[in-house]
């Protein structure tokens, strides 16, 4: 079976990190959703299309960038990142700069990003300017994405964008002979596996 792929999730507390996942995973979405007090993380099958699939493994912070305690062993052999702020609270997007820095730091070389505007339901609340947003994301290498963990948009395209994102570099280090370790992209050819949902929780 292929090793699956770890994915952090990182933002600031209470916006929405929890619920993006959540909804993901398993569809769940609870408006009173706390802040999560417990390391925790989901893994997810992601169909890339041409009969190729990869697993994620999706890591939750359990509450502690509310201290900004995240250890190296929250990182490690992290390949792919989802940067949430709150569309409602300009603030949030402004310290994700803070977290690409950490990233960065602490994280895999060449990781793959995706940045997600949570909470964009609430339109009439928005307070981030969309062209600022789409800048700052150009400038640091990664794709913007609206999210809604209430409604559900855009985070199936978000995760299918991430997952695409570390398959080509996985492919790519493939081709020169290297490989990312515990990183595989699954071939399904099992007429069986092609007709199983790929959507849900493994």
């Amino acid at each position: 079976m292929s090793a699956p792929i770890k994915i952090v999730m990182l933002g600031e507390g209470r916006v929405g990190k929890t619920c993006l996942t959540l909804k993901y995973c398993k569809d769940q979405f609870n408006e009173n959703q706390q802040s999560s007090i417990d390391a925790t993380f989901f893994e997810k099958s992601v169909d890339l299309g041409g009969g190729k699939n990869i697993t994620l493994a999706i890591w939750d912070t359990a509450g502690q960038e509310i201290f900004h305690a995240l250890t190296t062993v929250y990182y490690r052999d992290a390949y792919g990142a989802v940067l949430v702020y709150d569309v409602t609270y300009k603030e949030s997007f402004m310290k994700v700069e803070k977290w690409v820095e950490e990233l960065r730091s602490f994280g895999t070389k060449d990781i793959s990003i995706v940045v997600a505007g949570n909470k964009s339901d609430m339109k009439n609340q928005m307070q981030i300017d969309k062209n600022e947003v789409e800048e700052y994301c150009k400038k640091i290498g990664a794709k913007h994405f609206f999210t809604s963990a209430k409604s559900g948009i855009g985070i199936n395209e978000m995760f299918k964008s991430l997952g695409e994102s570390i398959s080509i570099k996985v492919q790519a280090q493939e081709s020169k002979g290297k490989k990312k370790k515990g990183l595989q992209i699954k071939d399904v050819k099992d007429p069986k596996k092609q007709n199983q949902k790929n959507d849900g929780c493994c």
